[in-house]
């Protein structure tokens, strides 16, 4: 059985074939959102395409799936992890796990890599988060490589003590 593979880092980084973004329901067209946390990075660094892809609203949980833009990723894989208070739920986190994975191995996907859904934006505590991630990966664990990226900034360059 695959383990799951635990780090920190950068999602965009990862060596996998898809990498997750946690998106919100989509209500808001995308050109009017400004993308924060890993959205923001993947507009940053992969342009505005696999945004434009997305089409209508994405239900609570459930997963889409889009073209990688510039990026070196088989694809990017959008969940709905918070409701329309901007909130995540345990049942958010779990439903959008769920149909993350469903999506990758239906597409013969066999890595993916995935950021705390919901402890972000959503409001939720990283280590719930990371509990309930654990358990909804563990069904999906033969057909795939899981990766679970805890994002950590990169350290700035120490100044000479000057202010």
């Amino acid at each position: 059985m695959n383990p799951i593979i635990e780090t920190q880092g950068d999602l965009l980084a990862q060596s996998c074939d898809v990498i997750v973004n946690p998106w919100n329901r989509n209500i808001i067209p995308w050109w009017l959102l400004v993308p924060q946390g890993v959205s923001g990075a993947i507009k940053r660094a992969g342009g505005t395409m696999p945004f434009r892809e997305l089409r209508g609203a994405i239900p609570l949980g459930e997963a889409r799936r889009t073209s990688a833009g510039r990026l070196p990723f088989r694809a990017i894989i959008h969940v709905a992890g918070i409701n329309l208070m901007w909130r995540a739920t345990p049942r958010s986190v779990l439903d959008s796990v769920q149909s993350a994975c469903k999506c990758a191995i239906r597409s013969g996907d066999r890595s993916v890599a995935f950021p705390y859904i919901g402890a972000g934006s959503g409001g939720m505590k990283e280590e719930s988060v990371r509990e309930l991630m654990i358990d909804a990966f563990q069904p999906f664990r033969p057909a795939l490589e899981i990766s679970l990226v805890r994002f950590k900034k990169k350290s700035r360059p120490a100044r000479d003590g000057f202010s």
